[in-house]
């Protein structure tokens, strides 16, 4: 074996003809997908049906409406993210839920107000947002059982 051939198939070789890559972004750096933009749509509309729905049934039976109201949430977040497959799946939903919260917060100028305790309205808020935060900040999907671990598939 010549010393040319050895050279080329040892390891410490430098690659001269490939041309460098630059990393394709990923997560919220990457471009969104024009065919998920209607998803993300409908997403954020249902984020704000189940917002005002929680608003409801959380003021009107209070601990048990509460716990139901929340779970609807925690259920629409990550239901999201796993449609998608995508952090964003997680927070479109969150920001149309906080929006109808924040819209009926307003109340009205008669005094009348949407939440029935202050209590509930502490906690409808605060775990709504910490489920909304959990559910996109999860480091990775679980994996079906069907799934052959194969990128690109």
């Amino acid at each position: 074996m010549s010393n040319r051939q050895r050279q080329r198939a040892s390891s410490q070789s430098p690659r001269t003809n490939a041309p460098p890559r630059i990393p394709e972004p990923s997560g919220l750096a990457a471009p969104p997908n024009p065919r998920r933009i209607p998803l993300y749509v409908g997403l954020a509309v249902l984020g704000a049906a189940v917002g005002l729905a929680g608003t409801l049934v959380q003021a009107a039976l209070f601990p048990g409406g509460l716990l139901l109201a929340l779970a609807a949430s925690a259920g629409l977040f990550h239901g999201g993210r796993v449609l998608t497959r995508t952090q964003l799946g997680a927070l479109v939903p969150a920001v149309g839920w906080f929006l109808a919260v924040i819209v009926l917060l307003g109340g009205r100028p008669e005094g009348d107000y949407v939440f029935g305790e202050e209590i509930g309205l502490a906690l409808f808020m605060l775990g709504g947002m910490a489920v909304a935060v959990i559910c996109a900040t999860m480091s990775r999907l679980p994996y079906s059982a069907n799934d052959p671990g194969r990128s690109g598939t």
